[in-house]
């Protein structure tokens, strides 16, 4: 077998096997969500990577290699499913960064992370001022997961009913990007007052499908594009 040969053959084999590892362990290998399978696909990517080209190598000691690898992840996804003592030290388990509005400074320092390095997360959630944070929380595969405090948090349409209940009428100062004037002058309320809500949670008046406010003042959104939640 000539060597040209013999590389597109090992190719499509590494192709094949990596499919087949892909297909055994699930979809979270493809996402690595955890230590042990962030390891493992980099591993198997290489292991197969030599299978490609390396002929130096003896086709025989990448099967085996390959075959060790994907049984000790499978044993590994195995042991963290039965048991979650062992699973938190084999996938790792998410840390608090921040707790009831305060930064956990030792957590950022465990996990090695900075506070620019937070920053940026929390500006990638659409958050540029972390005083609306209430609870942020780096999950195991290394994406922030965020609840606003409830005076930054956007009201939805299902949360109107719920203002009626409790004695608040809603009155419409927004619909579709445009402000009503004629509702807000008749209320008391004016462009200046509802430029300074939206600027606390970093809104303009194109962002809103619709905003209303109650009784006692407080303003309720819903935005027009579902990421901006």
């Amino acid at each position: 077998m000539s060597e040209s040969v013999e590389i597109i053959f090992r190719t499509f084999t590494a192709f094949i096997l990596l499919w087949v590892f892909v297909q055994l362990l699930g979809k979270q290998t493809i996402a690595q969500r955890t230590y042990h399978l962030y390891i493992a696909s980099i591993t198997m990517g290489t292991i197969a990577g030599n299978l490609a080209f390396n002929i130096k190598i003896k086709f025989l000691y990448f099967i085996i290699a390959i075959i060790i690898m994907g049984t000790v992840v499978f044993m590994l996804n195995l042991l963290a499913v039965r048991n979650p003592r062992f699973g938190k030290w084999i996938a790792g388990e998410p840390a608090t960064l921040i707790q009831k509005g305060q930064i956990l400074e030792e957590s950022m320092e465990r996990m090695g992370y900075s506070l620019d390095s937070l920053k940026q997360a929390l500006r990638g959630k659409d958050i540029f001022n972390i005083e609306e944070v209430e609870c942020a929380i780096l999950e195991i595969n290394g994406s922030l997961s965020v609840l606003k405090k409830k005076q930054y948090q956007n009201t939805t349409k299902q949360d109107l009913p719920l203002l009626a209940s409790a004695g608040s009428i809603p009155l419409e100062l927004v619909y579709d990007g445009k402000i009503l004037y004629e509702n807000l002058s008749k209320h008391n309320y004016d462009d200046e007052w509802l430029m300074a809500e939206l600027k606390k949670r970093n809104l303009s008046v194109f962002d809103i499908s619709y905003a209303v406010v109650g009784t006692k003042g407080n303003l309720y959104i819903d935005l027009i594009k579902d990421q901006f939640r």
